[in-house]
């Protein structure tokens, strides 16, 4: 399988940081080479998308295969690759629900979406609470303090 981006995120962030990513504005323009003019027809309907984006910037060498403690803190527990959302992951690829704010032809203005300037876009969907998880949801208490100022 081969992988084609389908548009580039523009502008938010330039580094790559670990928190505070809510307020940080961005725009993913779509490739009029991969889609055509009405792919977005509708996605104005939604407040959320879906982003499936490349950590392009991260060092293929320092892709994860197996466990490590999540950003190097060693007073959380060691856990495998799987088991957490940091970027090294072996596909190096990046999923995150954003904020839509607009649709504006080939351009889809987001906030919230943690993928810095310049990363490709695999997919954009829909949010849709119908693939909201069933039943309770359970996480350990390191997941829930690594994200006390993620957004």
């Amino acid at each position: 399988m081969i992988l084609t981006p389908l548009g580039t995120v523009h502008g938010g962030r330039l580094e790559p940081a670990d928190d505070a990513w809510d307020a940080v504005t961005a725009e993913i323009v779509l490739d009029p080479t991969v889609l055509g003019p009405e792919a977005a027809l509708g996605l104005e309907g939604f407040s959320h998308v879906v982003v499936v984006f490349g950590f392009h910037r991260l060092d293929p060498e320092q892709v994860e295969r197996n466990a490590r403690h999540p950003r190097g803190r060693l007073d959380w527990p060691r856990t495998g690759i799987l088991a957490q959302r940091g970027a090294p992951r072996p596909n190096r690829l990046g999923v995150t629900t954003c904020a839509l704010l607009g649709v504006e032809g080939m351009a889809l203005r987001v906030r919230g979406l943690d993928a810095v300037d310049g990363s490709p876009v695999f997919d954009v969907k829909p949010h849709m609470t119908g693939f909201d998880p069933r039943g309770d949801v359970r996480e350990p208490d390191w997941a829930r303090e690594i994200m006390a100022g993620y957004w």
